[in-house]
């Protein structure tokens, strides 16, 4: 009798239900749909939208299955691609500036299962299409920009120390600071230690005359933390750019120590998403004009010679000063926190020491006034005239802060009199990720239909059923009913891998169906194994019992070194591989893993329940 423990039968089962659930999900297709959301406070999306949408669709005859309202977006359906590209056009062009509209695939996914947390695989850009950029980033205007705040730095330094007649300039072989005498010269180079060791590394130069010289550069391991720092701050500002977009599923990766990839699936027009992710953004602190009403300056229309009329983004009027104060290239950080003295939302924020002196001077002199914060963005737009590609650039300005200077401040400060700590937040991520910290230049743009995606799916689906019908008839014919058990193992493999993909939301792609096929392949091996020992052990004389116990035992030792060595291989790819690579490794770790439970435990457990009942059993069907 075979005495399989029933605690394996149990968990078999178990892993076998649970797998077919969390993979059923992959069977339901996402539809074509278009996605609207509110761009500013001051709209909002409602039935009077939804109305205003079904308008534009019916005047154009547009085929569409619904469109409603959920969770304040507007989502639209749509039977195919062709009618959701032009209803996009459509309502675009309707609905206006207020809002977002972009191109979404819906899921299918009855609700019973979502609420279980069961949603079908994300597909990647080659199987369901989109746009894919490639950007690079300019990291030697960062690191200009850092070896001037060092130079503004070292310059505070001698004011501190009062070191007089005494120059900082910058040189192609670093920082040059020119003291009269050793003296001054020591002095400054101890401050400097002292304040920047960390930072900067000091030299001393030659001495001519009265003139005696320190040589300033940037630590090595700086100018690393600075790049990886500028290209994390980047990957950062093109994620909230993206998420303007309403694309779903997007990937936004850093590729090697300059460049970042941005994958866009679903989305065919380029033209916005070049616009978007290419805008260029800035912050402004500005003085308010307290000599005027913003609302009677709004009404009249006359404004001061030196102020500016401004909105903020709900549309309310604010009058600022013309003159900037610091603008956001000399802001270093920002933190959302509560006050320590009120508990209030705020915002804490640091300057560079150019900004720290000129926030001084204006503050000493301004106290009790209001300072506004200005957001400024540059988006380029390409349009075509008479048949040529006109470039152009829309400049839209924002008021996002208004406070009151409560003391005199310089280097750090808080802005406080904002509504919630979701509030602080948000303003917090603005100053920190509202313009690249490095401009970046899009080097490679690829566009992948709809069309070339599903036939990428269509060929991947097809490639999975070739080889897995070859393999499950070969199997089946050879080893008789042992190899239909194989077979059978090999169905909850391919059932197990496809749910834990989607458990964890791993984006499939077409690498990653050719590792599902060379998993399927391998897979079987592991059951070629057993079938061959139990053979072995039924030559040898051994009763079918004890020649399946001896078969399961002797080739487990074989399987697991065989699937070690694969894992290594798989797990390597993962940790150091990128884009198609990673996905491959993804399917083949998974499936490895799902292998050696299917087809040693799983199998194990079939023919236990077969043939371990039959006390007597003469023969295998091996």
């Amino acid at each position: 009798m075979n005495d399989y423990p029933r605690w394996k039968h149990a968990l078999v089962l178990l892993v076998t239900l649970a797998g077919l659930i969390y993979a059923l999900p992959t069977l339901y297709p996402k539809q074509p749909a278009v996605q609207i959301l509110a761009s500013k406070s001051s709209v909002v999306v409602d039935e009077a939208l939804k109305e205003k949408a079904l308008q534009a669709l019916q005047t154009r005859n547009i085929e569409f299955e619904s469109v409603e309202v959920k969770e304040e977006r507007l989502l639209a359906l749509f039977p195919n691609t062709d009618t959701q590209l032009a209803a996009s056009s459509a309502l675009r062009e309707d609905l206006g500036d207020g809002y977002t509209v972009a191109l979404n695939l819906a899921s299918t996914v009855p609700a019973w299962l979502r609420t279980i947390g069961a949603n079908s695989m994300p597909l990647g850009l080659d199987l369901q299409g989109g746009v894919q950029f490639l950007m690079q980033v300019d990291q030697k205007s960062v690191l200009d920009m850092q070896e001037q705040r060092y130079v503004d730095d070292i310059r505070g330094l001698l004011r501190d120390r009062n070191v007089r007649n005494a120059s900082v300039n910058r040189t192609p072989q670093g920082i040059v600071v020119q003291t009269k005498g050793v003296e001054d010269r020591d002095t400054i180079a101890a401050a400097i230690n002292r304040d920047l060791s960390t930072e900067l590394l000091v030299m001393d130069g030659n001495v001519i005359g009265d003139q005696a010289t320190l040589n300033v550069t940037v630590r090595p391991e700086r100018l690393r933390q600075i790049a990886d720092e500028t290209i994390k701050s980047n990957v950062g500002t093109l994620r909230n750019r993206v998420n303007e977009l309403g694309v779903a599923e997007p990937v936004i990766q850093q590729q090697g120590s300059s460049r970042i990839v941005v994958e866009l699936p679903g989305l065919q027009d380029t033209a916005k998403a070049k616009e978007l992710l290419g805008a260029q953004a800035t912050l402004e602190y500005r003085a308010v004009d307290e000599s005027v009403n913003p609302l009677e300056v709004e009404r009249t229309g006359i404004v001061p010679p030196d102020s500016r009329l401004y909105h903020f983004k709900d549309g309310r009027p604010a009058v600022l000063k013309k003159k900037v104060i610091v603008t956001g290239n000399e802001l270093v950080g920002a933190t959302s926190m509560p006050d320590p003295q009120t508990g209030q939302p705020a915002v804490s924020v640091t300057l560079n020491e150019a900004g720290a002196r000129k926030m001084l001077d204006f503050t000493t002199q301004n106290l009790k006034k209001g300072m506004a914060v200005v957001f400024v963005e540059r988006t380029p737009e390409v349009k075509m005239v008479d048949g040529k590609e006109v470039r152009t650039a829309k400049i839209t300005e924002e008021v996002i802060s208004l406070a009151t200077i409560q003391g005199v401040f310089s280097k750090k400060f808080q802005t406080t009199g904002l509504e919630s700590m979701a509030a602080a937040s948000e303003l917090a991520l603005l100053l920190r990720a509202g313009s690249f910290a490095a401009p970046v230049d899009i080097v490679e743009e690829r566009v992948i239909g709809s069309s070339l995606g599903a036939d990428n799916i269509r060929k991947g689906v097809l490639a999975v059923i070739v080889g897995l019908t070859l393999v499950v008839v070969f199997v089946g014919i050879y080893y008789k009913l042992f190899g239909v058990i194989a077979d059978l193992a090999l169905m909850m493999n391919l059932v197990l891998l496809v749910a834990i993909l989607s458990i964890f939301q791993a984006t499939l792609t077409l690498p990653g169906i050719a590792g599902i096929v060379l998993t399927l392949g391998m897979a079987i091996d592991a059951n070629v194994l057993i079938c061959e020992r139990i053979r072995e052990e039924l030559r040898n004389g051994v009763t079918p019992h004890t020649a399946i116990r001896a078969g399961y035992e002797k080739a487990w030792a074989t399987i697991l070194d065989a699937n070690v060595t694969h894992l290594i291989a798989a797990v390597a790819l993962l940790a150091f591989g990128s884009g198609p690579i990673k996905g491959f490794a993804v399917t083949l770790t998974v499936g490895i893993l799902t292998s050696m439970f299917t087809s040693v435990t799983g199998t194990h457990s079939l023919v236990s329940l077969i043939f371990g009942r039959t006390a007597k059993l003469k023969a295998l069907p091996v």
